[in-house]
């Protein structure tokens, strides 16, 4: 069995009770059978605590009214890790902020970047990110798995993180790459041709690539009233996915009141002067890089069971979008400044109400399907 997981893996240690925002409360934990069964069997003083804290029709542990488990107290510490152990805690527990998919024969380990401590070690990371791989015992089928389909999806996904990862050339240029490979490859699995496929993956690593993608960005560069009204429509539609913390929606509400609400030239100017400042005063072309690379890799390979090529390379590039729109948008209510501290909250907040949720991250996909972004325009 071959598992890989990024550089960074093992920098992560949770920092508890000094967290700023615990992965204890706004979503409901579900317990796993086996922890459900252990619980069942605990005895002595804390037997009664366990006995009123779970949901034992639905597997999972009660709430109070403001969504914190019900384990974890005033200083966000868990009393039953306290009170049992660390081996007493459910799979979920165990297993955050570590999120795993699964292929034949294959493990992908990631750190997700809604837990604020790995949003920090992420958005830190100056160095491109390197994926580490390495072998354990163990085999594992799948059934209906399509070796020939994944072998050409990792290939074109380390085509993808190199082109995403050469910053001799703007950002810009790097998304509209990556974009076109994944619109050409859809085509080609559409048509049954997944043996073409590699040559679509080599022609988007050339120079001639990289210059026919400066040529349409020139030729197809969409109108001040183009660029304000997709930014929009892509920004509204959020308010359509599955709500997991209230404060998400007022979050959305006064951005979407900063950034949009003024028209179109007034948008291109707080994205120029904002990009202005970006480039004198921050990482974040970095940091959108690491995203994209974080999303492209979590995902991408997905692909394999539902054959979405194109829309999660659109979402990986989207969520990057979404969240470069947030710090735009906190970087005008604080009259110009952003804090390191608020580019790590807002990746977090955002991760924390799409990837935690199936439901949204379907949505997500399904938005992506109806090919609204053309890929050209990044």
């Amino acid at each position: 069995m071959l598992y890989t997981i990024p550089d960074y893996y093992h920098e992560f240690s949770c920092i508890a009770g000094e967290c700023e925002d615990t992965c204890c409360a706004g979503w409901q934990i579900v317990a796993d059978e086996a922890a459900l069964k252990k619980y069942k069997k605990v005895t002595g003083s804390f037997k009664k605590r366990i006995r009123k804290s779970i949901n034992w029709k639905e597997g999972t542990f009660k709430q109070d009214k403001n969504k914190r488990c019900a384990f974890l107290n005033e200083q966000n510490l868990c009393d039953m890790y306290t009170a049992l152990g660390e081996k007493s805690l459910c799979r979920t527990c165990k297993m955050y902020p570590r999120h795993v998919e699964e292929f034949e024969d294959v493990r992908e380990m990631t750190l997700s970047v809604s837990c604020p401590e790995v949003a920090r070690i992420l958005m830190e990371k100056k160095e491109p990110v390197r994926f580490l791989t390495y072998e354990k015992e163990g085999e594992e089928e799948y059934e209906e798995f399509d070796p020939f389909l994944y072998s050409m999806l990792v290939d074109a996904r380390d085509a993808m993180l190199g082109i995403l990862q050469d910053r001799e050339h703007s950002l810009k240029i790097r998304v509209g790459l990556i974009l076109g490979m994944a619109h050409d490859l859809q085509g080609r699995f559409n048509r049954e041709q997944l043996f073409s496929c590699e040559e679509v993956i080599e022609r988007y690593q050339t120079k001639s690539a990289r210059k026919f993608v400066r040529k349409l960005w020139k030729e197809e560069k969409p109108s001040v009233q183009e660029r304000w009204e997709m930014a929009h429509k892509m920004f509204r539609e959020l308010y359509e996915l599955e709500l997991l913390r209230e404060d998400w929606d007022m979050l959305l509400m006064e951005s979407e009141e900063l950034l949009y609400s003024h028209g179109a030239d007034a948008y291109k100017g707080i994205s120029s002067d904002f990009k202005r400042w970006a480039k004198e005063e921050s990482n974040i072309q970095i940091q959108a890089e690491q995203l994209l690379v974080y999303f492209i890799f979590t995902y991408f390979c997905g692909a394999v069971y539902d054959g979405r090529i194109y829309a999660k390379v659109q979402m990986a590039v989207i969520s990057t979008f979404h969240i470069y729109e947030l710090w735009k948008a906190r970087w005008i209510k604080n009259e110009g400044e952003l804090t390191p501290e608020e580019i790590v909250e807002l990746v977090y907040r955002y991760s924390r109400e799409i990837e935690h949720s199936d439901k949204n991250l379907e949505r997500m996909e399904k938005m992506m399907l109806r090919d609204r972004l053309p890929w050209y325009r990044g």
